[in-house]
């Protein structure tokens, strides 16, 4: 009952941020069908829950691309879908007879979304590059970490899934719209570089205006501003602040119950020593005495949570923003439609869990599937 449902998507598995996409887009209610590696295949047709949480929601068949009956399964697929999502580089689906032009010679509609970590061109476009790589590049890695000490990467969060799949779904449900429109179909570009530059459209602003122009660690929200940091507790665990705005300031300040001006909370000249009386006051209680301290106070203090703490945080509790399904916790889906309800996410199933049903949908019976599975195309 999800926003998208009615629409068909094919997906050519891959690693991280294609999948992410896929799973954005059946958690919305389309209908993905996942063409995972037929040597990926451990127990055909074994539909019990898989912990690979990305392949959540949509069921799977195990195809040999390599081989001419398996790339005409998936061009079947494809033949009355509404997108493809791969994560091949450059070339690899074009060699196969996977390519754009194969697949829009007949299926001019479907909108054919690529996943790379370069892009499809460009001097980098055929080298292998992880997360870390696409931040260093586009300048960003060189923004995190602390003061004096080595950049730091924010696990694989901000280039593999914020910059790549998550742009690459908003990329294929922009092409949907458009090729329901005009009924032709055309090429998605997703580029990690790209899209993790782009996450940092407003620090570009903040530099352009001045504010962002000291070393790493000393800027507004890169842990500089003793008012936007963590400080560690008396039981060894920690608070996270963001009191940016001066209201907020000053309800930190008060609860904190230190004698720092507040008016000066944008003096940098003073920010050293602001941390110093911050740490000194956070060290007095522990982190759920703090926690009690602010809460529904509006200073924007709250406390670091672990995976498996989170679960159990009253908020994330009652929004039932990470639930549990089939026995594993995983995060729910987002955001949240008032009408078109997307409800919680489907199971995560295990590649080959459905051949044999997804071909005979497209119109192959059980004498032909045997045949195909013996030649080895699919499993």
């Amino acid at each position: 009952m999800g926003p998208l449902a009615g629409v068909t998507i094919v997906e050519v598995a891959s690693l991280g941020p294609g999948p992410f996409c896929s799973m954005m887009l059946a958690d919305m209610g389309a209908d993905v069908i996942r063409i995972d590696r037929a040597d990926a295949v451990i127990s055909p047709g074994d539909r019990s829950a898989s912990p690979d949480l990305l392949n959540r929601g949509r069921p799977s068949v195990g195809v040999d691309l390599k081989h001419p009956k398996g790339v005409e399964v998936a061009l079947r697929l494809c033949d009355d879908a509404d997108g493809l999502v791969e994560g091949f580089r450059p070339g690899v689906a074009e060699r196969l007879g996977l390519g754009p032009n194969d697949v829009h010679a007949r299926n001019p509609r479907l909108v054919y979304g690529r996943m790379t970590g370069w892009g499809q061109d460009g001097p980098y476009a055929s080298q292998a590059g992880h997360d870390i790589d696409y931040l260093a590049v586009s300048g960003i890695l060189g923004m995190l970490g602390p003061a004096g000490a080595r950049p730091w990467p924010p696990l694989n969060l901000v280039a593999d899934f914020g910059g790549g799949g998550m742009m690459l779904a908003f990329g294929m449900v922009c092409g949907l719209l458009e090729a329901g429109r005009s009924g032709e179909g055309q090429v998605i570009d997703a580029a990690m570089v790209d899209g993790a530059s782009l996450l940092s459209t407003m620090i570009y602003g903040l530099m352009a205006s001045g504010l962002w122009s000291q070393p790493r660690g000393h800027n507004l929200l890169d842990g500089g501003a003793p008012f936007y940091s963590t400080y560690e507790t008396h039981d060894g665990r920690y608070m996270a602040v963001g009191a940016i705005e001066p209201p907020f300031y000053a309800q930190l300040v008060e609860l904190l119950d230190v004698d720092v001006d507040a008016d000066a909370q944008m003096d940098p000249n003073q920010w050293e020593e602001t941390r110093r009386v911050f740490a000194a006051a956070f060290s007095r209680k522990s982190q759920q005495e703090w926690t009690e301290v602010f809460a529904g106070s509006d200073a924007c203090v709250a406390p670091v949570r672990s995976l498996h703490e989170a679960y159990g945080d009253p908020h994330v509790a009652a929004r039932g923003t990470i639930v549990e399904i089939a026995g594993i916790r995983q995060p729910s889906t987002a955001p949240r439609f008032s009408r078109t309800v997307a409800d919680r996410p489907g199971i995560s199933h295990r590649p080959g869990s459905h051949t044999d049903e997804v071909l005979r949908r497209l119109g192959w019976d059980d004498g032909e599937i045997e045949d195909l599975r013996a030649a080895g195309a699919v499993k």
